[in-house]
């Protein structure tokens, strides 16, 4: 008699990437009310170029913004993005997620004009565009290649104009770099073969 096993996995990567960029949400969100209500005091935690201290704002400043238009901004192409990226698995995505947040913000601390504060997600919604557009291709999936090329289809437009000097109050650089550690993320992070396990249920 042929066993048959239900694959409830799809289901549950769902759900956890579906709470996961949920609460990564309303975290920004609930950071920036706290912003509001200090007066904007975290605002100072966005990075300075070429200041040592500020290697050490580099993550946080990912997670804050420069007011609620700001934050709107990014929120759906985060969550959309985000959700799509963690559908991958959970700790693939944190990988990723953490190599674009890390790499990106030390190349505007690097590079940026001095005098100025960068602070967004913005960096990570282009790290993250990156990732899916390049995944399928060094995969080799035909799925993931559907996924970035309606990516592209959808974001391709803003994420160009993103990517220009002339915008002005624009961190084009951490749009930029953004963009370039999330296709590296998709070389860093792909996934490996599997090798079929013996006594595996047949369909």
């Amino acid at each position: 008699m042929t066993d048959i096993r239900l694959d409830t996995g799809t289901g549950g990567r769902v759900r956890a990437a579906a709470v996961l960029m949920g609460a990564w949400i309303a975290l920004l969100w609930a950071l920036e009310v706290a912003d509001v209500l200090t007066g904007h005091a975290l605002d100072a935690y966005g990075v300075m170029p070429r200041e040592p201290g500020e290697l050490l704002d580099v993550v946080p400043s990912a997670f804050l913004h420069f007011g609620f238009a700001h934050l709107a901004s990014n929120t759906m192409p985060l969550l959309v993005l985000g959700f799509l990226a963690a559908l991958g698995g959970i700790r693939r995505f944190l990988g990723v997620a953490a190599l674009i947040v890390v790499a990106d913000g030390v190349a505007v601390w690097l590079v940026s004009p001095s005098g100025t504060n960068t602070a967004g997600a913005s960096g990570l919604v282009f790290g993250l565009f990156g990732y899916l557009l390049a995944r399928g291709f060094v995969e080799r999936k035909a799925l993931d290649v559907v996924v970035g090329v309606l990516v592209a289809a959808v974001w391709g437009g803003s994420i160009l104009a993103g990517l220009s000097p002339s915008a002005t109050g624009v961190s084009w650089q951490g749009h930029l770099f953004g963009l370039l550690a999330g296709v590296a993320a998709a070389f860093v992070f792909r996934a490996r073969g599997r090798t079929p396990r013996a006594g595996g249920a047949a369909g």
